[in-house]
């Protein structure tokens, strides 16, 4: 297929991502000079919906945001109202919310890495196809999501949109006896993520890198994900490298309460999601970042199996910048959670209450936690009553999508770089692949994908 003159590719609804938009691809010449995503979602105005509701409703209201990471919603409405209200969940109640988070960890990663990734690298076009050719595989990642799944509806209630998570902890709390039984069925998912990290491993990675500041959450001693403080480590370029260096980078941290001094949002125009920078400039959530900045506090198990897959070792400084890598990385979080969860359930002992007293308290208060694709903050501001005056909430999607109009941009440019005349279809699939290196939720940041290429 020949592409002289101007042309305009038009591609239905993007497949394994969640949610809808447009991407638009200029091509002049030989030259990207345009890689633009437009998402066309109706906003669905959950910062006003919570506005005029009562302190104590945001983790019920939150968790409907997603699907796919709702406890990711509520244990960050749940740590900005209690910030606001001046109680600091600890002990065991902060085990379990731990323990909730690992399960949520467990199913998203690997929903993405089996059903919704894997078969770009194995070059099918969606999980059902490549379970006719790769059936253990896609087996071996039910039998881990279901693990994740069992965690999450056993302390949330139900395994979509828990609903035992409130304020000050939960509803009700599991007995130890209850809690038991998980142990076996995560020690065997914990063997199925190894045997998932092996076969990954053994995937073709195109190359690329990441010229951005990676932004995640940081928590000495351990791999930060229900908690911890914004860190930033410096892009490449910064330090005249190129984006594929492995080497660690300055860092910088600022508390949760200075966030949206640092990242800005702003309007493109059509666009219904915001766009957000990092001090001026672009900046990358997500697994990447969490791997370069917390790495070094990853579970023995877990650090064994990257260095087993070739990522290297995080406790010497080894970062991964590559995208098409992050379903490696993934892998080994996948890994670190289950045995995470293994450790919270052996050291369980059921609290004395199942929850904490969180009275209204007028001011502002700030959380954040690592959802799956990344950093998640939330701001409440309440009044003298409890009433929510104003709620913030930024989604790690909304904060990567000029990162990934860039990769995007630099990955098509590669392409055309090296097959002059490529056909459409081509051009799809690889602009497709980059964009689920990053596993967008864009119902979160309000939503993709129609594909228009334009040739001049």
């Amino acid at each position: 297929m020949t592409h002289r003159g101007s042309r305009v590719l038009h591609v239905g609804a993007l497949s394994r991502v969640e949610g809808e938009g447009e991407l638009r691809l200029r091509v002049d010449g030989a030259r990207i000079t345009e890689a633009r995503l437009r998402i066309y979602e109706p906003p669905r105005f959950f910062e006003a919906f919570l506005r005029g509701r009562a302190h104590t409703e945001p983790p019920d209201i939150t968790a409907r945001v997603c699907g796919i990471c709702p406890v990711a919603y509520q244990m960050s409405s749940c740590q900005a109202i209690e910030d606001v209200c001046g109680v600091a969940v600890t002990g065991q109640l902060a085990a379990l919310r731990r323990l909730l988070y690992c399960g949520e960890w467990i199913e998203s990663q690997t929903l993405h890495i089996h059903l919704l990734h894997a078969p770009d690298f194995l070059g099918h076009s969606g999980a059902i196809e490549m379970a006719r050719h790769h059936r253990p595989h896609v087996e071996r990642g039910l039998r881990i999501k279901q693990a994740g799944n069992a965690i999450v509806e056993l302390l949330g209630g139900r395994a979509i949109h828990p609903v035992n998570v409130r304020l000050g902890g939960f509803h009700r709390v599991p007995t130890r006896t209850e809690l038991a039984p998980l142990a076996e069925r995560l020690r065997r998912a914990r063997e199925d993520a190894w045997h998932t990290v092996e076969w990954v491993a053994g995937f073709d990675f195109p190359d690329a890198g990441a010229d951005e500041e990676f932004l995640a959450l940081a928590q000495p001693g351990t791999y930060a994900m229900d908690s911890g403080t914004p860190t930033a480590m410096a892009a490449p370029s910064s330090a005249g490298l190129s984006p594929e260096s492995t080497r660690a980078l300055p860092t910088r941290a600022f508390p949760v309460r200075d966030f949206e001094r640092h990242v800005v949002e702003h309007q493109v125009p059509g666009s219904t999601a915001l766009y957000s920078s990092l001090d001026g400039k672009r900046h990358l959530t997500g697994p990447l970042a969490r791997y370069a900045i917390s790495g070094r506090w990853l579970s023995t198990v877990a650090r064994e199996a990257a260095h087993a897959a070739g990522l290297g070792d995080p406790r010497h400084g080894t970062v991964c910048r590559n995208p098409f890598r992050s379903i490696l990385v993934r892998a080994v979080e996948v890994v670190h959670a289950l045995d995470e969860a293994l450790r919270l359930v052996s050291d369980y002992s059921a609290p004395a209450v199942p929850s904490l007293p969180v009275p209204p308290r007028a001011g502002t208060g700030y959380g954040a936690t690592e959802a799956p694709r990344g950093l998640l903050y939330h701001r409440y501001v309440l009044d003298t009553e409890g009433t929510i005056t104003d709620a913030a909430l930024i989604p790690p999607t909304a904060q990567n999508q000029s990162a990934i109009e860039e990769h995007l941009r630099h990955v098509a440019q590669s392409f055309l770089d090296r097959h002059p005349d490529p056909d459409d279809e081509q051009l799809r699939l690889l602009c497709e692949r980059a964009i689920r290196n990053h596993d967008p939720c864009i119902s979160c940041s309000a939503h993709f994908l129609d594909l228009t290429v334009e040739r001049h």
